[in-house]
């Protein structure tokens, strides 16, 4: 039998022919227009104050239908500039749909200010309609949400305002980067690697590359950093102030809400992280003795421990993935076949591509396209996973009402981590030796050094940093100041070198649509760990109740969610704790194996 070759290219055609030239997207972009401008006449047409039969559903129906054309405008657009950062078309449309994102914001937010007009009786009344009960929960949140917000002209003013004086600033960062390549000396020939291209190249298992790549990439970031700085300034001042204004003096404010999630929660999960540092700290201690150095140095955090390590091409990977998804459940091994063959996955390893990886969903395609930079490692293996789990999440959800399925950053990592731990238990039961088996488990537990320590840094940073920036402009000297004192308090003073411009280098810290890009990720790893276990026990009879654990996602706070499903109480030290002495667990195993 010939063995199946899945592409390394994704297909965008699907959805609009041509690229950033195709004239199909051109018109997609006018019908969006066109249903955002329906959706504004049927709010202003909607007398809200009257305590008649409203008409809300009719007005949902639109909200809806104009959300999912602009998502998808959103998705294809960025999956054009990630494919090319050189692509000027794929900017300018950036700058259209951004537009457009605004008008609706606005809208969205005359919506929900006509809801708080609604009086409390009519409003009850209201959402035990059949036709809107479903949706109780997203309602009650976006009116509450509202009246904590000015009123409609000052929130349209800001939606107007941040087109240039907020996206802008995240715009102006993919600028920046599109520009910058790191220099670098292979077979004697000197060559030029986009920074997607550098970030795998420390993983390398000689040193001297690590150290000749990380030089060169902190020189690039340095270069950059005074634009960089000015950036991210303008980019969190104009956050500060909107807060301001509102009256939040809480700079977590709109991030917990965001999250769904409660500042006790955030609070303890940290605690119990912070509390359980020396096993992490012990490990790295060990692996520096391994690799032969006194202190491990940022850019040996990746470096591989042993020469066992098993290369992975592209379709191993896939393979891989597709048969151990099928050992928890059917369903998510078919839709991951179906990924591959369907070219959902940009892996291809060329210069002039984004750095990192993401997953977008298509929601009027019922489609997702994940985009990363593949080199034949264990660690692609899993950011492959990963991704894929994300993109079953959305298909998971694919019978749920459109606006309950707005679920928040910290649950979507959730279903992508599972993903990623159940292949990495797949990989280290078949290690064929100790060496394989040493290098996989290894792997595992950088995901838990990332999880617990790295976003615990970015945290740090971000917290401190925006409560510095309330009193004025923060220097490029003060930036990697802050940012590597927040790297030594959460690598517990750990390493010998650290990474100053990683505020410049890490692309989440100028999202502008998600607020605080880090602590979702440490809650959605955790999270995972306590399905995990659930999974184990119940073996696949337990892929249904995953998948209804997945559908309530968008239409609770997390701490129902894990109580409804895990029967956990998410504000107790005992959860987190549970999820830590797992990770704990691995490291044990690896200093008894190293010994």
């Amino acid at each position: 039998m010939t063995p199946i070759t899945y592409s390394m290219t994704w297909n965008l055609d699907d959805f609009f022919p041509g690229g950033s030239s195709s004239k199909e997207f051109h018109a997609h972009l006018e019908k969006v227009e066109e249903d955002i401008h329906s959706f504004e006449k049927s709010i202003k047409d909607w007398d809200a104050a009257s305590s008649k039969d409203t008409g809300l559903a009719a007005i949902l129906e639109k909200f809806q239908k104009a959300d999912l054309g602009l998502e998808q405008a959103e998705s294809f657009v960025s999956c054009l500039q990630a494919q090319n950062m050189g692509d000027v078309k794929a900017n300018e449309l950036r700058g259209i749909v951004t537009s457009l994102a605004s008008k609706f914001n606005t809208a969205v937010t005359h919506l929900d200010k006509a809801l708080v007009q609604i009086d409390d009786s009519v409003w009850q009344r209201l959402i035990e309609q059949d036709h809107l009960k479903e949706l109780h929960f997203v309602l009650n949140e976006r009116r509450r949400q509202a009246a904590e917000k000015l009123s409609k002209e000052e929130e349209a003013l800001i939606n107007d305002l941040a087109v240039d004086g907020f996206h802008g600033w995240e715009e102006m960062y993919d600028a920046i980067v599109s520009q910058l390549n790191i220099p670098f000396k292979e077979n004697g020939k000197e060559v030029h690697l986009s920074v997607g291209q550098a970030q795998n190249k420390l993983s390398s298992h000689d040193r001297q590359v690590r150290k000749r790549v990380f030089d060169e990439w902190e020189k690039a970031w340095g270069e950059k950093a005074e634009l960089l700085a000015a950036t991210l300034n303008h980019l969190s001042g104009f956050r500060l102030a909107v807060y301001k204004k509102r009256g939040w003096n809480d700079v977590l404010k709109e991030a917990l809400e965001y999250n769904r999630m409660s500042k006790e929660t955030l609070d303890i999960m940290w605690k119990v992280i912070s509390d359980n540092k020396k096993p992490f700290v012990e490990f790295l201690e060990r692996k520096a003795s391994l690799l032969g150095v006194d202190k491990l140095n940022w850019y040996d955090l990746d470096a591989p421990v042993t020469e066992s390590a098993k290369a992975y091409s592209y379709q191993e990977g896939a393979s891989f993935i597709i048969r151990h998804f099928g050992e928890f459940g059917s369903e998510l091994a078919r839709f991951a076949e179906k990924a591959f063959e369907g070219r959902w996955i940009e892996a291809e390893d060329r210069p002039g591509k984004r750095p990192g990886g993401f997953c977008t969903s298509f929601p009027l395609s019922d489609q997702s396209r994940i985009f990363m930079t593949y080199s034949d490692t264990y660690d692609n293996v899993s950011t492959l996973a990963h991704e894929l789990g994300h993109a079953f999440h959305t298909y998971a959800m694919k019978d749920v009402h459109p606006l309950n399925c707005h679920y928040a950053m910290n649950v979507a990592e959730t279903a992508s981590t599972f993903a990623e731990t159940l292949v990495a238990d797949a990989a280290l039961e078949l290690a064929k030796d100790d060496g394989e088996k040493l290098a996989l488990l290894e792997s595992k537990i950088q995901n838990s050094i990332a999880l617990l320590m790295n976003i615990h840094s970015r945290f740090l940073f971000e917290t401190r940093f925006y409560e510095e920036r309330k009193k004025g402009m923060v220097s490029t000297a003060r930036l990697n100041e802050m940012m590597e004192a927040a790297q030594k308090e959460a690598y517990a003073d750990s390493l010998g070198l650290y990474h100053p411009h990683f505020w410049g280098a890490k692309l989440h810290f100028y999202i502008t649509d998600v607020p605080f890009y880090n602590f979702p990720y440490t809650f959605g790893y955790l999270f995972s760990l306590g399905i995990y276990a659930h999974a184990k026990k119940e073996g696949k009879e337990y892929e249904q109740k995953y998948i209804s654990l997945l559908k309530d996602t968008g239409r609770m706070t997390v701490e129902e969610l894990a109580k409804k499903h895990l029967g956990a109480d998410l504000t107790k030290e005992e959860f987190w704790q549970a999820g830590v002495d797992l990770c704990i667990k691995d490291v044990e195993e690896f200093l008894s194996m190293t010994k």
